[in-house]
């Protein structure tokens, strides 16, 4: 029963609903901005409203079947680091969209909420705001938002990481948060990718110095 619980949140989690609004609206989110069908490139192609309802709709389909799931004692023990992981890799690997997916952002701020009653996903928003903020103070990469996106996203669960070890909070959740890790690192591996390409380009090679 617990693989079924398994398959039914990822299931859950690899429902496009940012894409389909995109799609009622006639905008296809894989052809426009970063090519996300997720609900923050649904917020720049279609506007505020639709992309807080995209938002919503991603949080709970990470929230809403895992915090049933958890408060009905169906799911304790290790079974939870598969389970919580499993509307996150269903985001991120949608079998509606041949297995590709979006950058997992709302969805694992689902999972966090219903596994800790909002505690770690207040602690992971809190994380990305005062990464913004830094970002919008010392102005670093305006000219690059998507990549700075990812970074932020990429420390802000690193953050969530020390939190978690900070409040000893038991080990499946340092194993969750591990694999969201690995999964934020993946999603995100093309935009992390050309930030060190282009330190390296800017840096240039090394300066001759001569005998």
């Amino acid at each position: 029963m617990d693989i079924l619980y398994v398959v039914l949140l990822f299931f859950s989690g690899s429902l496009m609903f940012s894409q389909w609004i995109g799609l009622l609206l006639h905008k296809d989110l894989t052809t426009l901005n970063d090519c996300n069908p997720g609900a923050t490139n649904l917020w720049q192609s279609a506007g505020t409203v639709w992309g807080l309802l995209g938002i919503f709709l991603d949080f709970m389909k990470g929230y809403l079947p895992l915090a049933i799931l958890i408060w009905s004692g169906k799911l304790a023990g290790n079974i939870l680091v598969p389970a919580a992981i499993a509307p996150v890799l269903g985001h991120a690997f949608s079998p509606f969209l041949k297995f590709r997916g979006g950058k997992c952002k709302a969805v694992s701020f689902g999972v966090w909420s219903a596994l800790s009653d909002f505690e770690l996903s207040i602690m992971l928003a809190a994380s990305l705001a005062l990464l913004q903020v830094i970002i919008a103070v010392f102005h670093i990469g305006k000219d690059r938002k998507i990549r700075t996106d990812a970074w932020t996203s990429v420390l802000g669960i690193l953050m969530l990481g020390a939190y978690i070890l900070i409040r000893r909070f038991p080990p499946t959740y340092l194993m969750i948060w591990g694999l969201n890790l690995f999964v934020f690192l993946f999603v995100n591996r093309t935009e992390l990718y050309h930030t060190f390409r282009s330190e390296q380009e800017n840096a240039g090679p090394p300066a001759d110095t001569g005998p």
